[in-house]
């Protein structure tokens, strides 16, 4: 029996180079950097990370995520109709469209799509000839789907809270007041492949070729499942990784909640329907919530009058090797205070061979950071600052 499992998993692996979404979302985070780099450019003449930021962190963390939440679904026996399972695939290239790449979280494709399977069945919708695995499943078809989306809540969190906080997107923008401030920006996109074991003989009819295997007289599928992970947020008032993780820890205890309350839902499937919408509204209570706190709060990165802040740093440039970080205030350069970017410069230009900087870090302890300088360093830098609009923006420093 492990055996014909272990067959049945690779054959299901090899297929999921077949499903559209696969390649959809390459393009899409594809899109996501070409669209930031773009953005950088307009505000800092240089952008932070490259254009292939995005497509990197795609898959890397979803892969070993999706390994695990694979184990747990296959051990507890779910089992998810195919209709779910295309429905989820649909909704996550319409909501694609709507440019707002939050919404393609699992909340808003898998949730939606958990109640368009039920319409689909009350309504007898004229689905394809091979859309029958719900009258091959029992009722805790609907408890199942809830229990995944559950998981998938808590592949979400994880990823937001272990991925989201890296190469947060410096960027500009007017306060009410016509200040020029800074503020960050993470939009992303991850992949959560996912084995899924699926009901019936429904993907043989179309492609014979399709792996099915029994169990107590019953026929089953696998099939490997990419689901989007869509995640986006502004953040004015705090430190980008702080705000981050406090978002990541919300929806990780958000899924760990809907995973408890939907085990009822073995006992009276309508409560599925409960735990779902449940989840649908919390997600976006969440979103909500944190946009508004952010918003009350004073601009974290504006112009202070004892040092310069350090709004972004660019990669592997000689300010990243110096280990300046992000929401850090520059108050001297080679012994003389600077107040603002001009300043910075001309201090940095007193000693062309040595940089030698006095930063206060994020916790309010004053640090040293020093370097010797060679060629092209005075202009590179790689650290971008808060400017006037005059100036169109912050440049490398």
């Amino acid at each position: 029996m492990a055996q014909e499992w272990l067959i049945e998993i690779v054959k299901g692996a090899g297929k999921f180079f077949l499903h559209p979404v696969f390649y959809y979302l390459f393009f899409l985070a594809a899109i996501l950097g070409v669209s930031r780099v773009k953005r950088e450019r307009d505000n800092f003449h240089v952008r932070a990370e490259n254009a292939y930021f995005e497509l990197r962190q795609l898959l890397p963390l979803g892969l070993l995520i999706g390994l695990v939440l694979s184990l747990i679904s296959i051990a507890a026996g779910l089992v998810i109709p195919l209709e779910t399972i295309v429905f989820t695939a649909v909704l996550t290239v319409l909501w694609s469209f709507t440019t707002k790449i939050r919404w393609m979280a699992p909340a808003y494709t898998l949730g939606f799509a958990f109640f368009a399977t039920i319409f689909a069945v009350e309504q007898k919708w004229p689905l394809p000839s091979f859309f029958t695995s719900i009258s091959d499943t029992k009722p805790s078809v609907f408890p199942a789907i809830a229990v995944l989306l559950a998981l998938l809540l808590i592949g979400e969190g994880i990823l937001i809270f272990k991925n989201a906080r890296k190469g947060t997107s410096p960027k500009l923008i007017k306060s009410k007041r016509g200040q020029r401030v800074g503020i960050h920006e993470v939009k992303r996109l991850w992949m959560i492949p996912l084995f899924l074991v699926i009901p019936g003989e429904v993907l043989k009819s179309p492609f014979e070729w399709w792996p099915v295997f029994s169990i107590a007289g019953h026929s089953y599928s696998i099939i490997l499942v990419p689901f989007a992970i869509g995640f986006f947020q502004q953040i004015q008032g705090n430190l980008p990784i702080d705000a981050i993780k406090a978002t990541g820890k919300k929806v990780i205890w958000l899924g760990s909640i809907i995973l408890l309350l939907s085990i009822a839902g073995y006992w009276s499937p309508i409560a599925s329907i409960a735990v779902v919408t449940i989840a649908i509204v919390s997600r976006e209570i969440i979103t909500l919530r944190q946009r508004m706190a952010d918003e009350n709060r004073p601009f974290f990165f504006s112009k202070r009058n004892h040092g310069v802040m350090v709004l972004g740093i660019i990669p592997q440039s000689p300010a990243s090797l110096m280990g300046l970080k992000v929401g850090e205030i520059v108050t001297k350069v080679n012994g003389i205070h600077v107040h603002d970017k001009i300043g910075f410069y001309e201090a940095l230009l007193k000693n062309r061979a040595h940089c030698k900087l006095e930063v206060l870090d994020t916790n309010g302890q004053i640090r040293f950071a020093q370097r010797a300088l060679y060629e092209g360093d005075h202009h590179e830098l790689g650290i971008l600052f808060v400017q006037e609009e005059r100036n169109r923006g912050s440049e490398a420093v």
